[in-house]
């Protein structure tokens, strides 16, 4: 039986930045990495129960 580790932060960092093209702008970078980040922040809130239903 083999066991995956899964992606490390940093690995998952550069996975994003080598989808943006190649004339990307330092604040284009930061911005999807940013935006990423949320997504990601908000799917762990959902993981953990933080949520409110309407």
């Amino acid at each position: 039986m083999s066991t995956v580790d899964p992606p490390t932060p940093r690995d998952q960092m550069i996975a994003i930045l080598n989808q943006q093209p190649a004339d990307s702008t330092y604040d284009d970078l930061l911005r999807e990495l940013a935006c990423r980040r949320a997504i990601q922040r908000g799917l762990d809130d959902v993981d953990a129960g933080r949520i409110v239903s309407h």
